[in-house]
């Protein structure tokens, strides 16, 4: 009894400052859940809208990016704009979802397929150099063969048709080469 009263008020505190912690912790927890399942929820329909009502969902796929540019959500969905706008011929506007999806990740597979999709398209516009540089700042060991097959391509159409065949080669020797890269050897070849 005397131990009690010696030490009741600090075990009943302690124990309703753990439960407390406990129990807000997984609050807590839940909530992170719910906004998170809230988010995908969201991604989803705004991505369903856009294959659906072309213009309109564009409209609503960017308004999504808006309202949560804080997640990675965002970043895909500004993806999913920036190939609509592509198939559409708008490719200063999906230059732009490009540029501030790879500003707002911090996901290095992400920035890597940003990256790439950054370059195809500046090469598109002409921007051979830009390109370049944009493929230069992948680094990933697992992109090697896509990247120098792309930067090929690049230094073919600005007219460097040796760097282009080097580039092909350094492709065809990595892991990751596609079935079309001993046709462009070969056109080179000739």
């Amino acid at each position: 009894k005397d131990w009690w009263k010696e030490n009741g008020k600090s075990v009943i505190l302690g124990a309703v400052v753990g439960l407390g912690g406990l129990f807000g912790w997984r609050y807590y927890q839940d909530s992170v859940t719910a906004a998170q399942e809230s988010a995908s929820e969201s991604y989803t329909k705004a991505v369903q809208q856009l294959a659906e009502s072309g213009a309109e969902g564009e409209a609503a796929l960017q308004g999504f990016i808006d309202a949560n540019n804080d997640s990675q959500y965002a970043v895909l969905a500004a993806l999913q704009l920036a190939k609509v706008q592509v198939e559409a011929g708008e490719f200063d506007e999906a230059l732009a979802q490009l540029e501030w999806a790879k500003s707002a990740t911090e996901d290095q597979a992400l920035v890597s397929v940003i990256s790439f999709r950054l370059a195809r398209l500046k090469s598109e516009q002409g921007g051979f150099d830009d390109a370049l540089t944009e493929l230069s700042a992948i680094d990933d060991q697992s992109w090697a063969g896509r990247v120098a097959e792309l930067k090929g391509d690049i230094l073919l159409r600005k007219g460097d048709s040796e760097g282009a065949y080097t580039a092909y080669v350094e492709a065809q020797q990595a892991k990751d080469a596609s079935q079309a890269l001993q046709m462009k050897l070969d056109d080179l070849a000739k």
